[in-house]
């Protein structure tokens, strides 16, 4: 499947209701080489083609994870404001909830920056099982796929109380909130698969 450029076209999507998106991207490419926001996939950093595709998909306020040692961050344009993780090693959980604590609207879509694959489309589809208090994600066999997912607010309780306690692990937090009914599941189909090769190397 080759690379696409997202749409560039920002306008809300009258037709989903109002979300807001965070870009992940605080990693620290350990294994990469260097950092992963700012390689360019067709003369575009990957910082601003993931955030093309949460603008695209609809999103109306967008943040950015980032670490406060990463420069570039502070340049960016086009998000709502720059989130730290309170912690340093706790993963993409922390900047959910960082994001999650920031936004402002009744969902937050979340993206990785190394989905280089990912298309608004999914957004939209996880959009349509989505209703108030409740959220999506896909999931393979017994895995979800929590970096390109849309989260509740009402998630946030769950999320402080398992960083609170050292529990990072966003599978055992998708596996709680799907029990609590905050987040429903999107069995991911064959060719739905292809949109989650991740770029670690």
């Amino acid at each position: 499947m080759p690379f696409t450029r997202a749409p560039v076209d920002e306008s809300p999507d009258r037709r989903v209701p109002p979300f807001a998106g965070v870009l992940l991207a605080a990693g620290r490419s350990t294994r990469m080489g260097s950092d992963k926001a700012l390689l360019e996939v067709e003369g575009v950093p990957l910082w601003q083609r993931q955030r093309e595709v949460l603008a695209a998909a609809g999103a109306i306020e967008l943040f950015l994870s980032a670490r406060p040692e990463q420069p570039w961050a502070r340049e960016a344009k086009g998000f709502t404001a720059v989130v730290h993780d309170a912690l340093s090693q706790g993963g993409p959980i922390v900047g959910l909830t960082a994001g999650l604590e920031r936004c402002t609207q009744p969902w937050l879509a979340v993206l990785a920056i190394d989905l280089l694959r990912m298309t608004p489309d999914w957004f939209r589809v996880l959009l349509k099982t989505r209703e108030p208090g409740v959220g999506a994600v896909g999931r393979r066999g017994d895995f979800f796929e929590p970096l390109a997912a849309i989260y509740p607010r009402e998630i946030l309780p769950l999320a402080w109380d398992a960083v609170v306690k050292g529990r990072f692990s966003l599978q055992v937090l998708l596996a709680a909130a799907v029990t609590a009914g905050l987040m429903r599941v999107h069995e991911i189909s064959p060719e739905e698969v292809e949109l989650f090769e991740n770029w670690n190397e």
